[in-house]
């Protein structure tokens, strides 16, 4: 099982920090990643955390997002900053044997968090 938590409306220029809480299996899958959905749209992957350590970002969020992990808890965080209006829309943690943009790869899913950036 995996639950967000950190989404809120913030201001166009300010931050905010998701975490992921994984439980049972789901924390040693071989990626965990954090994507997004705005109305409307597709869900896009924004970042990628594979177990040997590396990340991955979209290029739309690369030097504003970091995703990690912290083993003693299981969490898996997204920190935001520069957030922008784009940034607005639904965050989900998701976990998978596979490895790459498509949601198709991961096989759990948590419920969502609600980013809402104001101009």
């Amino acid at each position: 099982e995996l639950v967000e938590s950190g989404g809120g409306s913030v201001q166009a220029g300010g931050s905010l920090s998701l975490s992921c809480v994984a439980s049972g299996t789901t924390y040693s899958s071989v990626c965990m990643g954090w994507f997004r959905q705005a109305p409307g749209k597709e869900r896009e992957g924004v970042a990628i955390l594979e177990s040997d350590g590396t990340t991955e970002y979209t290029d739309s969020v690369k030097g504003r997002f970091t995703i990690s992990a912290d083993n003693s808890k299981k969490t898996v965080d997204l920190q935001i900053l520069s957030v922008k209006p784009e940034d607005s829309g639904s965050y989900f943690c998701a976990a998978g044997p596979g490895c790459s943009w498509s949601p198709n790869d991961y096989k759990y899913w948590g419920q969502g968090t609600q980013v809402t950036v104001s101009s």
